[in-house]
């Protein structure tokens, strides 16, 4: 995993974390999305061995997702649950987002389709910020995350073949290194970590988990 933990919660206000996040992330796509012989790197050795592992024995399965900050007051960030019948991930906490397809412009693109299909968050909302880091997964897809700022006043239409629910969680707990919970398990007889989130009832972890990780570091940490 990246850095350390942290004992003082997070206290960035909602304009200087976009100003940030404008001023720290871009609209570059790294090589890595596509060509196997780049490995995303996480700093944790299991999860770094992992994700060399999956390189070599599958291809490469370029993805996007939205991170969809919503401006209110106190901001939040807009999650989906995914249907328990899909083939991967089925269940978990999710951002909305899927495999990059052929027809799509770009990753950004990508991800905003998906917003669409997924829960009908329309485009004239949504103020792409840049993309965060490349995030690899034991599925072998390679993640690559927008942000984005929402405007308040949507409306969600769940597209229940791919998602359940759509809810929205406040940006201060997940940004809280308080709230990052550390856990490992077992990949071929290595310990891999992964970082959890619980919320209330809902239970943030794995790739979104360490996604919402990366946002921090690369937002509020200097």
């Amino acid at each position: 995993m990246n850095g350390p933990m942290l004992k003082e919660p997070a206290t960035v206000g909602s304009a200087e974390f976009f100003a940030r996040g404008r001023a720290r992330l871009s609209f570059d796509v790294p090589p890595g999305l596509v060509d196997p012989n780049i490995i995303p790197r996480t700093g944790d050795s299991g999860n770094d061995r992992m994700l060399e592992i999956v390189a070599q024995e599958q291809p490469v399965r370029p993805a996007a997702v939205l991170i969809p900050v919503v401006d209110h007051r106190e901001p939040t960030v807009l999650l989906t649950q995914r249907s328990p019948h899909l083939s991967s991930h089925a269940g978990q906490i999710s951002f909305p987002g899927g495999k990059i397809d052929a027809t799509d412009a770009s990753p950004l693109d990508a991800a905003l389709r998906e917003a669409w299909e997924e829960v009908g968050l329309k485009r004239d909302f949504i103020e792409p910020i840049g993309y965060l880091d490349l995030y690899g997964t034991a599925f072998g897809f390679r993640i690559l995350p927008t942000v984005a700022k929402v405007k308040p006043g949507f409306s969600l239409k769940i597209n229940e073949g791919e998602v359940v629910d759509a809810f929205e969680v406040p940006l201060a707990f997940l940004m809280n290194p308080e709230n990052h919970q550390i856990h490992t398990k077992e990949f071929r007889g290595m310990d891999r970590s992964y970082y959890a989130m619980p919320f209330a009832e809902r239970y943030i972890w794995g790739a979104t988990a360490g996604i919402l990780r990366v946002l921090y570091e690369r937002i509020y940490l200097p």
